[in-house]
């Protein structure tokens, strides 16, 4: 699979924001929003241990944001660009949102080799994959590097 220098450019934001994830105390996570135009929007950290709210993902908090920043019509149409492979409740708060697309970089087999603890095993394009409007799933871009990043490096 191709991807263009944006949206290598996008992962890596994901990537610098799993690193201040880790660095504020929380799990390693990170996303990107990228518009159906092609421009980087916004990127998020996940949140959850220095907020308290267990909902906090890197994936739901870039929703959040870009919502309260854009609008709810921005998100219509367009790209998130995640460290890690969307659970569940991202890969539906993306649906709900109009996200169109979701790239991801370390898988959640990838996830729980690094972290351990708790895997909820739906597959983001398990998740995705009946949804209608259609929503496109990649994974794979920069794995390796996601994968150094969960595992503190």
């Amino acid at each position: 699979m191709s991807f263009t220098a944006t949206e290598v450019q996008a992962m890596q934001l994901a990537m610098e924001a799993a690193r201040q994830a880790r660095a504020a105390g929380d799990t390693p996570f990170g996303a990107t929003l990228v518009s159906s135009e092609g421009e980087i929007l916004h990127t998020s950290p996940n949140r959850q241990n220095s907020t308290g709210d267990c909902t906090a993902h890197a994936e739901v908090v870039l929703v959040r944001e870009a919502t309260q920043r854009f609008g709810p019509e921005r998100l219509h149409g367009a790209v998130v660009f995640a460290s890690g492979e969307p659970c569940a409740m991202c890969s539906g708060a993306m649906f709900w949102a109009g996200i169109k697309r979701v790239v991801f970089a370390a898988s959640t087999q990838d996830i729980g080799d690094a972290l351990g603890g708790p895997v909820l095993p739906a597959r983001c394009a398990e998740v995705l994959e009946p949804a209608q409007p259609a929503v496109r799933v990649e994974e794979g871009l920069l794995r390796d590097e996601a994968i150094a990043v969960l595992n503190g490096r």
